[in-house]
């Protein structure tokens, strides 16, 4: 059983994004969602993106980090989209870290100082999502020995979010099928 802390997209904390960290539960999986944005949540990706810059992404990551706080270092941090910024940064500088898995997008290996060694991530978008970055998962991915890129056909961005109309039932149940597969290796 491993331990994940998985951070929500622009959006919020969606009932889709707890219908995944609930999945992975009834995997027996433990998996926190902390909700960086106090309760709001948007109903759209821009106003979500919108609130994330108003209150500042430095508040963001510092919320990811407080929430992480009190948990085990022993944990595998997960993000969606925006989620993939504290995620991906507490995966690099947060020491005992499991694994990382990063969906929608990520940032430039380098944004957080070097990839630890041997700690496994996975990457899950599309390849024509406009918002998910794949060359520079791509780039994280050439740069990450441990690393499993996984690109998926079509131009959604929140494809794993059951509660919103990107929703790709087939593509989020592979991205689930893969999570799981990780969190039994590391756990």
């Amino acid at each position: 059983m491993a331990e994940v802390v998985l951070f929500h997209h622009a959006q919020g904390l969606t009932e889709g994004v707890v219908s995944f960290a609930d999945a992975l539960r009834a995997a027996g999986h433990g998996v926190h969602t902390p909700d960086l944005y106090e309760g709001a949540t948007f109903d759209d990706l821009d106003a979500g993106v919108g609130h994330a810059r108003e209150i500042g992404f430095d508040t963001v990551l510092q919320r990811g980090a407080e929430a992480a706080r009190d948990l085990p270092d022993d944990v595998v941090y997960a993000g969606f989209s925006l989620g993939v910024h504290p995620a991906q940064m507490l995966a690099q500088t947060r020491a005992g870290a499991r694994g990382a898995v990063l969906m929608h997008g990520t940032f430039p290996p380098a944004e957080f100082g070097e990839w630890p060694p041997a700690l496994p991530v996975q990457i899950h978008v599309m390849t024509d999502d406009d918002w998910g970055d794949v060359d520079v998962a791509r780039e994280l991915a050439a740069s990450v020995e441990a690393a499993e890129l996984f690109l998926y056909p079509g131009d959604a961005h929140l494809f794993t979010d059951d509660s919103l109309p990107a929703y790709d039932p087939a593509a989020s149940a592979l991205v689930r099928e893969r999570v799981l597969a990780l969190l039994d290796r590391v756990g």
